[in-house]
């Protein structure tokens, strides 16, 4: 049975909220690990929106909490009505888009960082999983995952039906064309640096980076841009079928989900990651001299809307030849 299809998404969305909420109330009532405010690392309250907040909000989450679970449970009864859908879409974009902010990209891209710059010697000034990782930003993938379980709550509700008839294969093609055309941008200025070069930024802001920041910042954009690379998966023929050259797998079908769930999950987290840059930019806090020190990160909202359009264009493709593959073969109807 499809996840689409299925009552379980709304289910389990129901349970988060529970929980979720229940952690909330516990905050509001004295518990410890309210993950904003004070207790947030971040220094001057600047990246998250809810960095102003005391532990007494968790009144506040424990009330969105219940209406999400009332909102989940709704999406589990087959019907006609569109309430639910409007709720579980803001309640959705809340948790998904404006909670979280830039550190999730951080962390994720910083994770294989921290595994590779001891070999390499890469100063990073003594970072540690720990702090890539601290409890506020990992309280933004446990906001993610509520979200995203209300938005397959939602998908299921409307019982796997065909939606979205903007979401063609033609334009999921320019998507993957803009989705790897944006992040180099960002690339470009990173490697530049890593090469002496100041382009978009002062020769006292490069200085700053001497010790190994910039080559970790290139290391950074060179994975960034093969994440484009990979993206070019979406519309290609090895997106589908494994290529010769992977031993086991050569000739094999690709499993949707395999693209699907990082491709998706990034395109969340790079838009989480511009919105805060948009609204740094909005606030005046950058220079314009500086431009290419946040200029680039501004764009990354449209290289994330990109991704995601290809990743659901992919998707509904490949639930369109699947299907026509299992109806043209009877042993795979049996």
């Amino acid at each position: 049975m499809s996840i689409f299809t299925s009552r379980w998404p709304g289910y389990a969305a129901a349970l988060w909220a529970l929980a979720y909420g229940a952690l909330g109330a516990g905050w509001a009532l004295g518990a410890p690990g309210y993950p904003w405010g004070a207790t947030d690392p971040d220094p001057d309250g600047a990246l998250s929106i809810l960095a102003r907040t005391t532990p007494g909000f968790g009144w506040v989450i424990a009330a969105c909490c219940l209406a999400t679970g009332i909102t989940a449970l709704a999406l589990t009864r087959r019907s006609s009505r569109r309430a639910p859908l409007f709720a579980a879409g803001a309640i959705a974009a809340l948790l998904v888009l404006v909670i979280p902010d830039s550190r999730l990209l951080m962390g994720v891209a910083y994770t294989p960082l921290l595994l590779v710059a001891p070999v390499f010697g890469w100063g990073l000034g003594g970072a540690t999983f720990a702090d890539a990782w601290p409890w506020p930003v990992l309280n933004q993938l446990v906001c993610v995952l509520g979200g995203l379980l209300l938005v397959a709550a939602a998908l299921a509700y409307r019982r796997g039906e065909e939606r979205g008839r903007w979401f063609t294969p033609q334009r999921g093609r320019v998507a993957v064309y803009v989705a790897v055309a944006v992040p180099l941008v960002y690339c470009a200025t990173r490697w530049a640096w890593a090469l002496g070069i100041p382009l978009g930024v002062s020769a006292e802001f490069l200085a700053e980076g001497e010790g190994g920041l910039w080559l970790a910042g290139a290391y950074l954009a060179t994975f960034g841009a093969l994440g484009g690379l990979l993206t070019l998966g979406l519309t290609q023929r090895w997106g589908e079928i494994f290529p010769r050259w992977m031993p086991g797998l050569r000739g094999k079908r690709v499993p949707p989900l395999v693209a699907v769930i990082p491709a998706g999950f990034v395109s969340i987290i790079v838009t989480v990651a511009g919105l805060t840059y948009l609204r740094w930019a909005v606030a005046g806090q950058f220079a314009l001299a500086e431009w290419g020190a946040w200029l680039p990160e501004c764009f990354w909202p449209i290289w994330g809307t990109a991704l995601g359009t290809a990743t659901i264009s992919y998707h509904r493709r490949r639930r369109t030849t699947d299907r026509k593959a299992i109806s043209e073969t009877p042993s795979l109807r049996l």
